[in-house]
Formats: C-alpha cells, structure tokens, sequence
C-alpha cells in the first residue's frame, strides 16, 4: 500500500513538474532564468516548487497600469515646460535623451539644483525641515520604513502636518517593511494619513527577497522639492551595521526636476490605491532653481522594456572618458556586463566599487566571479573598506550623473520597480566625482595577480553561486 501511494505521487509530482516546466518556458523569460528554474525543479524535488511557488511566479500581468493611463500622469509635466529652454542639448548625451524619452516618456526637466548627502543624518535632517515647511503636500514612498527612532520620528513629524492640514499619502513596499506591525501605519491613518503597501504577500518573512518589490524611494514636497537616492527609512541608514558604517547617496532636488519624481509617484498610487491623480496643483509652476538638466526615469516589470537598463546601456556606450560606479551588488545583466568591458577597452577609464563586506553572502560570491575578467579588461575594481558601500552612484565623463534606487544588478534593472535621475551638469557631475575620489581613499584596488593567488575552493564557490544569479 505504502509502495503504490509513493508512486501515486511520484507521478503527481512529475505531472506537476512539467506542467510547471512547459508555463516557465511559455512566459519567454531570459533564457538563463528559464534553465537555472528548470534545473531548481529538476534536482530539487519537491523543495524547487516550494522555491518556485515563493520566488518563480510572474504577478505582474495581474498588476499592470493602462497605456493611456500610465500616459496620461506620465506627461502631465509636459504641459508646465517651457520648451524654448529646451534649445541647448547636452550634446554628447543626445542619444541617450532621446531613448529616454521614447521609451520611458522621460522629458527633459530644466532649471534645478541638486544637493548631495552622503550621511543618513544630514539627509534626515534637511529632510525633516522640509517637511516642516510643507503647506499642501507631502508624498512619500519607500522600500523600508523601520518602527525605529528615524522611523518613528518621521511618523510623528507626518502626524503634525496631517493635523495642519497637509495632504499626506505615503506608499510602502509590503515585504521591504514585513517587520513593521499593522499598528504602526494605522497611527498614521488615523491621524488623516493615507498610507497603501505595495503588493502584499502571505508570508513576507519566507520572501524577503520576492520578485518584482518596489525598490523606490520618493519624497516629494508641495511640488517643489523632491528626494531620490538609496537612502530608506531606518536607523542603520545613519549609524550604520554592528560591522562599521553605513556609506549611502542621496540628492534633494529642487526645481522643475521635481516633477519627473512627482509622476512616478502618482503612477505608483494608481497602481496601490486604484485612485488616479492629475489636478495641475501637483504640478505647480516653478520657477528656474539652477542649472541642472535631467531626466526622471522610471522602470519596473509591469513595462516590457527595460528602461532603465537602456538608458545605463546607452550612457555606457556613449562614454568618452571616464565612468566611475559605485554599487553594493554588483551581478549585471551580460549586456551591461560587456558594455564596460567594451568600454575598458577602447580606453575609457572604467572604476568600480562595491563593499569589501556585503549583508548578503550569496550577493557578494556571486558579484566577485565578474572581478577578473573586469580587472583583464582594465577595468580598475576597489573594495570600500570602513563598512557597507550601499551608494548606487554613477558618474559619467565629468558631465552627466545616474542617481536613484537601481543596483547594478538583474534584480533591479529586470524586475523591482526603480527610479533613477539622469543629470546632465558639469557642476554636479564633478561633485559626485569627488563623492566617488573621496571614497576611493578608504578603498583598496583589488591587483589581479594577487586576486589569482586565492585559493580554487573560494573561486570555485563564487563561480557556483553564479550559476544562480538570475534567482538571486
């Protein structure tokens, strides 16, 4: 009886197993993805549905946004530009403006300034005095949002505004902030709050590292000030991990460029809350607060393109001189991975630095397997030293900026949904040039002879772990 019941579901499992097999190769993922899956489930029994079941599936057909609707909010900013502005083209990154702007609908804001933190503390502070400041609006979105100090500082002073008579809405992501109780936002929704989480799973402690997160972090303030980088909401942004401390980018951005991050931000509330927002009073006139060029892009799966990852691709391809990146998780896509490598080549000087320590040990073994044949190119590999490099800064030919929540890796540019600011402005490119200088001195150049002296067990393992990086 025991021998006919084994076998009743070893035929179950394989009918199962195929049929799962025959959706997976149907959806037209990445190949890479669709055989790394199809060997999780043939070497795995049982244990690779269970990982499929949590971190395999594709939602996003049951979540996407109208064309006409993610249209309609994407270039309300459209209609407050003065295009007589527009006549002066960076003109090396003309290329890359147009593909932004066909593929994400990205204009090309005018007239902002851009103020750069690298401390958690700096950041929440100014952050805090500008919501102080709020009179209309205040629009909030995060990956992480702690029931800690910053946290709790943060509801509080939200509370006090909502009480003034600022319009609040807030958007977290459900498996990003899974630790925080329900009680915690309902503080917020009592006092006046709207607060939505972003696609709710069942167990989110099983799948803190579900597919298709939003990863993005916005803060826009009556229309005229906005926040984007990798900073989140949580006390380890400001004193760091037991380990050492917490180095991290973000820019407070002041002018029309606000707008772009404005539209990402009703999108997303579209998405959370079936609520669409347009009135013009979200996007007020602004006047001329620098000199800065740039472009808002957005990117997440429920777009078939990869706009983000194009406009990276593109910028990689139109360097000239230099591209300096600076990245916690470092597994690209094979596209982005032979731009560099091109670029490397024909002469651009191509720096990279990631943590020497990473919070995710399969991340970091992973990322390593890239560092030779990166270093064999001649491209220059550094490894942050005092802690935990979570920047996600790129600085392109002294002259054009990348700064938002995308990684340099598969799971950003493929699946979570991300937000990236493309400057074009010498003034702010060399200012995060010297971010990136500064931080090579508490850095140290990995020499390729030495990196091949490690022993073949740990290159081994790093190259193993590879083999799963579309999964991780």
């Amino acid at each position: 009886m025991y021998h006919i019941l084994f076998r009743i579901a070893e035929i179950v499992y394989l009918i199962t197993a195929i049929g799962v097999i025959i959706v997976i190769i149907s959806e037209n993922r990445n190949p890479l993805k669709t055989i790394t899956w199809i060997m999780v489930l043939i070497f795995l029994p049982i244990i690779g549905l269970v990982i499929y079941a949590f971190f395999g599936q594709d939602y996003t057909k049951r979540r996407t946004i109208s064309t006409r609707m993610y249209s309609k909010i994407k270039t309300r900013p459209l209609a407050q530009i003065d295009t007589s502005e527009l006549v002066h083209y960076p003109s090396q990154h003309v290329e890359l403006i147009k593909l932004l702007r066909n593929s994400n609908q990205a204009p090309l804001l005018y007239g902002s300034s851009v103020e750069f933190f690298i401390a958690g503390r700096d950041k929440f502070d100014a952050l805090f005095v500008d919501i102080q400041k709020a009179v209309e609006h205040i629009h909030i979105e995060y990956y992480v949002w702690d029931d800690d100090i910053i946290g709790n500082q943060l509801k509080e002073l939200l509370i006090q505004k909502s009480a003034e008579g600022v319009k609040i809405r807030v958007i977290v992501d459900a498996v990003g902030s899974w630790k925080v109780k329900n009680s915690f936002y309902e503080q917020m929704r009592s006092a006046g709050i709207e607060v939505e989480e972003f696609m709710k799973v069942t167990f989110p402690m099983l799948t803190s590292h579900a597919n298709y997160r939003n990863h993005r972090k916005i803060v826009v303030i009556d229309g005229q000030i906005g926040y984007i980088g990798g900073m989140n909401v949580a006390d380890r942004y400001i004193y760091g991990p037991s380990w050492g401390n917490w180095r991290d980018t973000h820019v407070r951005i002041e002018g029309k460029g606000v707008q772009g991050l404005q539209s990402v931000f009703l999108i997303d509330w579209f998405m959370v809350s079936k609520s669409l927002i347009t009135a013009r009073k979200y996007f007020p006139p602004l006047e001329s607060c620098g000199d800065s060029l740039m472009q808002i892009a957005s990117s997440g799966p429920y777009s078939s393109a990869r706009e983000i990852m194009q406009g990276f691709m593109q910028a990689i391809f139109g360097a000239k001189a230099s591209i300096y990146i600076q990245t916690p998780y470092f597994i690209p896509p094979d596209g982005l991975f032979e731009a560099l490598i091109a670029a490397s080549i024909r002469g651009v000087d191509v720096r990279l630095m990631v943590p020497r320590k990473s919070d995710s040990l399969f991340v970091q073994l992973a990322s390593r397997s890239y560092f030779k044949r990166l270093m064999m190119s001649g491209v220059k590999v550094y490894f942050y030293e005092p802690g935990f490099m979570h920047s996600k800064l790129t600085v392109i030919d002294d002259s054009l900026t990348l700064i938002g929540s995308a990684n340099f890796d598969v799971r950003s540019f493929e699946q979570n949904l991300e937000v990236e600011a493309f400057i074009y402005c010498e003034s702010t490119a060399r200012k995060a040039k010297s971010i990136f200088i500064e931080d090579q001195k508490n850095s140290t150049a990995i020499v390729l002879r030495e990196w091949m002296k490690r022993p073949v067990w740990m290159r081994f393992k790093e190259s193993f772990v590879r083999l799963f990086t579309p999964l991780l």
